[in-house]
């Protein structure tokens, strides 16, 4: 049987691992920080008609500037934001590629700071750019001074951070973000897939964009507004990053299906975002069990909780396992992750961590 070892692949991709969360369809599962709330109905059947409405001219190319829907999250972001600033793409994950594509590539790099999202690294590989992984302070956090004696020392041809950060769901200060950017004449990305969960009023990014036109905020609707399965990932910036986009991007690679129903979605932004706060909720009930269970977790703006305290990660991992309960082995020494589900959901996997202290 041929082995992949066996194909002409890529020197540079021998020996590399893909993807690698599990997807194993368990009673609870909290490993992959989806939104575990359901849609509401009323905007499910807003959705469901949305693409009924679609299928009937199915039979021709999507927008392939996909303008009703980049008016939608311009709206949605505010900031004075127009469909000129707005790019889309199949998940966010998708919208880093094509920026790696477009301004990375082969004899260029991309600097980030582990530990932070695997998929980073993953991507700049797949486009052919150097991954560089630099040092962060103290408690997972990143000082405007690290950040810039980082950037002097590789002179990358991209910056990458994640706020709130994961695995760990650190914030990152504005004035860290401002700094990179003056420390560099390249592109600055700051993902914000997790930013609808941050404290109300915690400044973002997206306030940073006048006059940078080399910095991007990318963002997600898989997170906060249930739409992991849809794939919608989008980035805010000058419009000149969007033209480089276009460069690189696939035709019409937004389908007529995942526009239609993003947009429905949006102008259900308000219904959407009201699990939000039930989810940020138990986020801090994790926070303030584990605590109580003697583990360290640490803060997080997101929706999950990286916690430490963990003597054997793997054998909790599989402990909870056979109780049908799956979270997260990132590798991270004496740490497990694990995303906030609905109430039932956090009140079994507290219940099940008490039962091993």
């Amino acid at each position: 049987m041929t082995s992949l070892e066996d194909l002409p692949i890529r020197d540079d991709l021998r020996g590399k691992s893909p993807y690698g969360a599990p997807q194993k369809h368990v009673r609870i599962e909290l490993n992959v920080n989806e939104n575990t709330h359901p849609i509401p109905e009323p905007v499910a059947r807003d959705i469901i008609e949305s693409l009924a409405r679609a299928i009937l001219t199915i039979n021709r190319y999507p927008d392939r500037e996909f303008s009703q829907l980049r008016d939608g999250l311009a709206e949605y972001l505010g900031q004075g934001l127009t469909r000129d600033n707005i790019w889309a793409a199949n998940g966010s994950n998708e919208i880093l590629q094509q920026i790696m594509q477009a301004f990375g590539g082969p004899g260029r790099s991309i600097l980030g700071f582990p530990p932070t999202y695997s998929m980073h690294s993953i991507i700049a590989s797949g486009t052919g750019t150097t991954w560089i992984g630099a040092e962060r302070d103290a408690d997972f956090e990143i000082s405007p001074s690290t950040a810039v004696a980082a950037i002097r020392e590789h002179d990358p041809d991209i910056v990458i951070f994640c706020s709130p950060n994961n695995p760990t769901g650190t914030p990152l200060s504005l004035e860290t973000i401002e700094a990179a950017y003056d420390a560099t004449d390249k592109i600055v990305i700051v993902d914000e897939a997790y930013a609808e969960f941050a404290p109300a009023g915690a400044p973002s990014a997206l306030t940073l964009l006048p006059g940078r036109p080399r910095l991007i905020v990318s963002r997600t609707m898989s997170k906060a507004f249930a739409f992991a399965g849809a794939r919608l990932g989008y980035l805010a910036a000058d419009p000149a990053i969007a033209d480089a986009l276009r460069l690189v991007r696939l035709p019409y690679h937004l389908s007529s299906l995942t526009q239609a129903a993003a947009v429905a979605a949006l102008q259900h932004s308000a219904e959407m975002l009201a699990m939000v706060d039930d989810i940020a909720h138990e986020r801090d009930r994790i926070v303030e069990r584990l605590t109580e269970l003697g583990y360290h977790p640490w803060p997080t703006w997101s929706n999950f909780v990286l916690f430490g305290g963990v003597e054997n990660p793997s054998e909790v991992f599989e402990t909870l396992l056979e109780k049908g309960i799956i979270i997260r082995d990132l590798g991270i020494p004496g740490h497990l992750r694990v995303s906030a589900g609905t109430h039932a959901e956090t009140t079994a996997f507290l219940d099940a961590m008490a039962a091993l202290s």
